[in-house]
């Protein structure tokens, strides 16, 4: 069983987050590359806060990842390989990537990344290509 602790989640936090998630797909989709696994139930949250606004949620893909995105129910488990990517343009993974909606932090799966470099999880979605007819102008991050 996964030992966990509590940790106060900050939905700025998550959506910037959500932001590199979505740039990182962009990159992927539009390199013809599967697009990116969403195993953080906190960013996911976020994400489905903002697909609440679809006009909003079209702006900030397309702000973050060039394009409209849109969100696909895909559940699986495995290896996370969008992560190198990821750490090439912002570092290590932050803490919130392994921390669920209610804040808990899976500190086990968190301490294997901090050891190992890779990331293995379940997720229950991923971003989709989106009408790219829709989207709003992409502006510079």
């Amino acid at each position: 069983m996964s030992r966990a602790l509590q940790s106060p989640t900050h939905p700025t936090t998550e959506l910037a987050e959500l932001g590199k998630f979505f740039a990182i797909a962009g990159r992927l989709l539009g390199a013809g590359r599967a697009a990116p696994q969403m195993f953080s139930t906190a960013i996911d949250a976020v994400w489905h806060q903002l697909l609440e606004d679809p006009a909003g949620h079209a702006a900030f893909a397309a702000h973050h990842a060039g394009r409209v995105l849109g969100h696909s129910p895909v559940k699986g488990q495995g290896f996370i390989s969008w992560t190198t990517a990821y750490e090439e343009a912002y570092g290590p993974l932050p803490q919130i990537w392994f921390t669920d909606a209610t804040g808990t932090v899976d500190v086990e799966a968190l301490a294997s990344y901090r050891e190992t470099g890779q990331v293995w999880a379940e997720w229950d979605c991923s971003p989709a290509p989106g009408d790219d007819d829709a989207a709003p102008e992409a502006t510079a991050s």
